[in-house]
Order: structure tokens, then sequence, then C-alpha cells
């Protein structure tokens, strides 16, 4: 080797050496430490569209992207500590912006679920609407949110706001949405909503992720056991349309007041998805941050516990999600592959006096917190 070459093979494994050293140092340094990094991932109609990462000081990593203001990522330990990701997502921002995309890890709204007939009254004025579910044929999911990152001690958490503009997709109002995703080191996802309006408008929001607790080792959820702190559900007639009847859930599918499989009774649930797609009112309707549902999955320990101030929750197990639709890694997805746990107030209370009140008026804050908490039984 002649002495250009011999230093030219120096200066290139020194380089390599130190961006060796570099990056165990970077992987030294954040070890234990919660930090947020931020990353422009495309765009969407000719917007930018950021993707962040939240991780806590145990590992735990939560991912968010600004279109539909979704959570794309959760990853958590599972009892033998290893990390996989507990909900479904997509390798692609095109794949969240694509038609096929069924609201995975979307912020759902302006009204989440459904009003029937697209058509509601307030004041005595009728107004009518793109579609009769999740917001109109527009909603909050395919919206392209603003958004910062928020300082706080020992956490980590990101401010994602929306104004959705008077007329959109049929609703009232100039209605200005804030929600705050905050990642605490107990290995807690917090989700704060906050509302304004300059018009009485009905408003219901929620999250839409999908939840496979076993970290993509089964293909089911059938096995994960679950319980709803809920004596009643919302009686469904045509279709999923709410009849305004909350019917008790003894001796019916619909029984999770205490642990059991998903799949145990699923087999039994005549809805038009031949599987769960219910409405759970929930014991608590104070207002007040309680738990209102538990999930346990046996092989990997994982329990999800989910927290919340609304009345209501929504029982989804994923029966409409197909292989044909490929997730992340290229993983296809599978029918009752996930399931989610929507917490909200009940579909149609706009047309329902009986349900509890969804109106947002001019000098009033709406205000919601749902709680993630994972864990895991060794």
């Amino acid at each position: 080797m002649n002495k250009l070459k011999f230093t030219a093979y120096l200066l290139s494994f020194s380089l390599s050496f130190l961006l060796v050293e570099d990056a165990f140092s970077q992987n030294l340094n954040s070890a234990g430490k919660s930090f947020i990094t931020t990353e422009t991932i495309g765009q969407v109609e000719g917007h930018d569209v950021l993707q962040y990462t939240l991780q806590n000081k145990t590992g735990m990593k939560v991912q968010l992207i600004t279109y539909g203001a979704a959570i794309t990522n959760i990853v958590t330990p599972d009892k033998f500590g290893e990390m996989n990701s507990v909900v479904l997502g997509f390798d692609s921002l095109s794949d969240y912006a694509g038609s096929q995309n069924q609201l995975l890890g979307s912020t759902v709204g302006r009204v989440a679920n459904r009003i029937s007939n697209k058509k509601f009254t307030i004041d005595g004025k009728e107004y009518t609407l793109t579609s009769d579910i999740h917001g109109g044929a527009k909603g909050f999911d395919k919206r392209i949110w603003s958004s910062k990152k928020i300082s706080r001690k020992n956490e980590v958490a990101i401010e994602m706001t929306y104004l959705s503009k008077d007329g959109e997709e049929g609703f009232p109002g100039n209605l200005l949405v804030t929600i705050t995703f905050t990642l605490t080191n107990s290995n807690d996802l917090v989700i704060d909503y906050k509302a304004t309006t300059n018009k009485a408008t009905p408003l219901v929001l929620t999250n839409h992720s999908y939840f496979n607790l076993s970290g993509g080792k089964n293909t089911k959820i059938l096995d994960t056991e679950l319980t709803v702190y809920a004596d009643k559900y919302l009686e469904y007639g045509d279709g999923s349309t709410i009849t305004g009847k909350i019917i008790d859930v003894k001796a019916t599918p619909f029984d999770f007041s205490s642990s059991k499989p998903i799949g145990k009774d699923i087999d039994k649930v005549q809805q038009y998805t031949n599987g769960y797609d219910v409405t759970f009112a929930l014991r608590n309707q104070s207002d007040k941050l309680v738990l209102a549902a538990k999930a346990f999955e046996p092989l990997s320990g994982r329990e999800l516990e989910v927290y919340t101030t609304e009345p209501g929750v929504v029982f989804y197990t994923g029966n409409w999600l197909s292989e044909k639709l490929k997730g992340r890694n290229g993983v296809p997805n599978t029918k009752n592959g996930a399931f989610c746990l929507e917490t909200q107030h009940y579909p149609n209370s706009i047309n329902t006096p009986a349900f509890p009140n969804t109106i947002l008026r001019p000098g009033k804050t709406f205000t919601s917190k749902t709680i993630y908490r994972f864990l895991v039984r060794k």
C-alpha cells in the first residue's frame, strides 16, 4: 500500500470510528432521558406534514403526525422486556392520506361517530352535513394541524391546534380545537382536548387508535381479556344507527362488566359487521376522570387501562380491517386484528335530547381528558 492510499485509509478509519463513537454517545446520552425529535415526512395538498417522536425515561415511544393529529405508533415493553408496537399503523404518509385509511390513530371530529340523516337543529335552525359519520366527508382526520412542543418538567408533550371554520362540512361556527398529547414517565399517554366556538355547534371528539397488545405476535385480538366499567349499552337499529334506548348488558354478548376474552361471545353479536361496534354508557356520568376500561393480553403480559372524563366509550373490533391493505412493515391487516376503545359522548346525541349534551356555545370552553395507561403483568 503506497503512502497516499495508507493516509486515505487512516482518514477513512478515523471517520468511521468517530461516527460510531458519536452514535454510541447519542444512545448513551438518550438512555434514561425524556426527549422529542421532529422530522418532515412529506406533504399533503402542498402542506408539510411533521412527525414527532416522544420518548420517556423508560424507553416507551409515541409517534404523532400533524395529518389528522394522528397517533401513528406506540412502542411499549412486554413481560419479557421486549419493545414492540401496540397500535396499527402505516409505513408511509401516502397510506395515511389514502382513501383506504380507516382512521388509524386519527383525531375524529367535529362530531365523532354518527349524526342521523346528516341533519340536526340548533336554536330552530336546521343544518345539513356532507356525511352522517365522523365529522363529514373531510373531517378532522383529514386536516393538517398546527403543532408545537410543550415544555414540562419530567414529561414530553406536543400541542396540536386546528381552526374549523364556520360552515366547514356543514357545521356552524368557527371552532378552535387544541389537543395536547403528553407522554409521562409512568407510561401514560395523556390526551387533553380543549375547544371554543363563536356559534353554537355540536362537538364530539375522540381518538381512533387500533390496539393489538401482543405487539404483533398474535394476528387477532380475540384472546385479549376486556373489562368495561359499564352496565348498559346503546341499542342500535339498522346498521349501527342508535335508536335512543339504553339497554342492560346482562345476558347479552355485550356484557364486559367482568373480564372476559373478546372472542368469547363475538359470534353471538348480531351486528351488521359481525363483530363489536358498540357504545357503552359508562357508570361514571360525572365528568370526573375515572377508569372506563381495561384490556389484558396474556401472550405479552401487557395491560391497557383507559381513563376518561367522557360518559361513553365505543368498543370496536376492527371488523372492516382487510388483508388487502398492508400495515406497518408491509404486514397485512386482519379482520379482528385490533380493537378500539374510543372515549366520547354518545352517537347522535344532537338529535337525542335524553342523551348528555354535546352542544358547545360561545363563551364556554369544552374540555375533556383521556389517559391510555400501559402496564405489564409479569
